[in-house]
């Protein structure tokens, strides 16, 4: 299996909640079959999240766990950060404030494996 080793999964719903959950983690579960080990979740557009979404989202770190893989949230709205950190996602999934300073950082993080991947 070749590794893809970082990839972006924009939400474009507004809520991420049970009627959308099916998809989003069918995508999720695709990206970390096909070997991708840092998923970066962007949650710009949403504004609610439910207790169902908590679940979808601690099953796809579970997944990325057992593959050696990373999961960070970005874009959190304060409203879904708080629910995040009530819920205790938190504890297990890294939530980057600042959207363009996780992407950089995953790309840098990708640069380097890719470089003592060469060696």
């Amino acid at each position: 299996m070749e590794f893809q080793f970082s990839s972006v999964l924009r939400v474009q719903e507004n809520e991420l909640t049970s009627q959308f959950l099916r998809p989003f983690y069918r995508s999720a579960s695709a990206l970390v079959d096909s070997g991708v080990r840092e998923l970066v979740i962007d949650l710009s557009n949403v504004d609610h999240i439910d207790s169902a979404s908590v679940g979808c989202l601690m099953d796809i770190c579970k997944a990325m766990s057992d593959q050696n893989g990373v999961v960070k949230l970005v874009g959190l709205q304060e409203r879904v950060r708080v629910f995040a950190v009530l819920a205790g996602l938190t504890r297990y999934i890294g939530v980057q404030v600042d959207k363009g300073i996780a992407l950089e950082n995953l790309d840098a993080f990708a640069a380097i494996r890719r470089k003592g991947n060469q060696r």
